[in-house]
């Protein structure tokens, strides 16, 4: 029965009955994670290619909408290190303005997935894929931060893996000492600082701190001010995205694939929350307002937005248990932004790279990834592919061929485990000893050839099947096509009784088919009228029954 509420947001559910103690722990939950968010939605945006305060606008108009409209409790969006390489690439082929539109599209298909109740499906994308492509992205942030680790003197970074390192290499006589003292110091605060408090995010603290320093002591390295000027105080006028059917077709790959991602991450996100909580989120709703954040987002000038599993982690930890916490970091934000945002661009860029270092290290999943290269050759080659392919093509790629690839190599182990045993005149039969109702348990008459199908009769199986029955020598006077453990039949399987069925009449040999159990498949096959041509007389129940009827076949009754 579908959940009434599968379309309303959880904000509705949670503030029944609800009262000041739990108003008090969003509050101070909001505030934390708002203040947590500041600097990685700076750091996000930068590491993009676009201006910080986009960062700003994404976590603050996302965030709200994404709480206020979500199927989760306790979800904090807004930008995430996951689309920075998504986001970088659309900037440098498209420019801006063409972000915008694939975030605005992209927020269109997710309202789309949401109301076509995907968001179950979209949990079914393989882990070793997601490993691989979250791996990929990790090895990517780190490398799009050595500009600023090393303080190189250099133009744009460029988008392409092996470039980009070969352009480090040509600058790094321009390295600034003061720009990797300040990284490392950043990385030893973030890493030592929960030892002191949790209280305070340590990334706050090291960008107070070497703010200061550069500022008082007049150190000579990089600011966001230098690079890009003064971080507007104010949220910018609302404008919809001017599009076309051209843009569209030239926009809804990359569109696509933030909608994909965004909505892999948000979910993975509210799940890994619903652990920590003990609660169930509304998928589908979660996607619709994953999809209205990204809209808004664009219309504000900001960039692709989704849950924030750190985040949304730390507002639980917090205290926070309703979608208040949410509205209240977004509010945080806002504050923050109009009273103090201008001091913002006395952050020097080193911090940022330290910070981003920290979050590349957080979603490497290098521990998952070592884990899944010591299971099955089929998920350590997804998992591989996915890595490689994002790392050094495009993650879009990654995503479709590594799906592709799962599929089926997927495909490939359903069909080792499949097979046809064949059983004639009581001779040896191979099967399983221990099962009671093998066919060694039964005395076929002469001139019957039992054929039992073991797994799935598709198209990728369907081949055995049709070995097995070339192998018999002479024709039989019956055949029976036992099919008890056949769970999925596809139009192929039914191609293949259909050529059997055929080839029985040429030879003079009458089939049978047993134990025909899935009502699924006696549906497929009566629609496609095999059953009519095989004869209802010879579509049995059970194995007594099929050689009973196979005897009188042979008596001429």
């Amino acid at each position: 029965m579908p959940d009434k509420n599968t379309f309303v947001p959880k904000i509705f559910s949670t503030l029944k009955g609800y009262n000041k103690a739990q108003f008090v722990k969003d509050l101070m939950a909001g505030l934390i994670v708002g203040i947590v968010a500041l600097p990685l939605a700076i750091a996000f945006a930068i590491a993009s290619g676009v201006s910080p305060e986009k960062g700003l606008y994404t976590a603050i108009i996302a965030g709200f909408v994404i709480s206020a409209l979500g199927g989760s409790r306790v979800q904090i969006g807004g930008p995430t290190g996951a689309f920075i390489v998504i986001v970088y690439g659309i900037v440098q082929q498209f420019g801006v303005n063409g972000l915008i539109i694939a975030t605005f599209l992209a927020g269109i298909l997710l309202i789309i997935m949401g109301f076509a109740r995907l968001g179950a499906v979209i949990k079914f994308i393989p882990h070793p894929l997601i490993v691989g492509f979250t791996t990929g992205i990790a090895v990517i942030i780190f490398s799009s931060q050595m500009k600023d680790f090393f303080g190189l003197k250099m133009g744009a970074v460029p988008a392409d893996f092996i470039a980009k390192w070969s352009s480090y290499a040509a600058n790094i006589s321009t390295i600034n000492l003061y720009s990797v003292v300040f990284t490392i110091a950043t990385i030893a605060i973030i890493q030592l600082w929960p030892r002191i408090t949790h209280k305070v995010p340590g990334s706050l603290i090291a960008i107070l701190l070497t703010t200061a320093i550069v500022y008082y002591f007049h150190i000579p390295v990089e600011t966001i001010g230098s690079r890009f000027g003064a971080i507007p105080t104010s949220l910018p006028m609302p404008v919809v995205p001017h599009i076309d059917w051209p843009t569209v077709q030239k926009l809804i790959r990359p569109a696509f694939t933030i909608a994909l991602l965004g909505g892999i991450e948000s979910l993975l996100s509210a799940v890994v929350a619903d652990g920590m909580i003990g609660g169930h989120h509304r998928s589908n709703m979660e996607l619709v307002a994953q999809g209205t954040a990204n809209i808004f987002s664009a219309i504000f000038g900001g960039i692709p937005a989704t849950g924030a599993i750190a985040r949304t982690a730390t507002n639980i930890k917090n205290g926070g248990r309703t979608p208040v916490a949410g509205i209240i970091h977004a509010l945080t934000l806002l504050i923050i932004m109009l009273f103090i945002g201008k001091m913002a661009a006395l952050i020097p860029m080193a911090t940022l790279a330290g910070v981003l270092i920290i979050v590349a290290y957080n979603m490497s999943e290098y521990r998952n990834f070592i884990s899944i290269l010591k299971l099955s050759r089929t998920d350590a080659a997804v998992m591989v592919v996915t890595f490689l392919l994002t790392v050094l093509v495009d993650l879009t790629v990654a995503i479709e061929i590594g799906m592709v690839l799962a599929m089926f190599l997927f495909m490939r182990e359903i069909t080792r485990n499949s097979n046809v045993q064949q059983f004639a005149d009581n001779s040896e039969e191979l099967a399983d000893k221990t099962d009671d109702d093998a066919i060694r348990n039964y005395t076929l008459p002469k001139g019957v050839v039992v054929y039992e199908i073991n797994g799935p009769l598709f198209f990728g199986a369907a081949y055995k099947f049709k070995d097995a029955i070339r192998i018999i020598a002479d024709a039989p006077k019956v055949l029976i096509i036992r099919m008890r453990n056949v769970p999925i039949i596809d139009a192929t399987g039914i191609r293949t009784i259909e050529e059997v069925e055929k080839e029985c009449g040429q030879n003079g040999t009458k089939l049978i088919i047993a134990e025909l159990s899935n009502h699924q498949i006696l549906e497929e096959l009566k629609t496609s009228r095999v059953l009519f041509k095989i004869g209802k007389a010879n579509v049995v129940d059970t194995m007594p029954e099929a050689i009973a009827r196979a005897q009188n076949i042979i008596s001429g009754n």
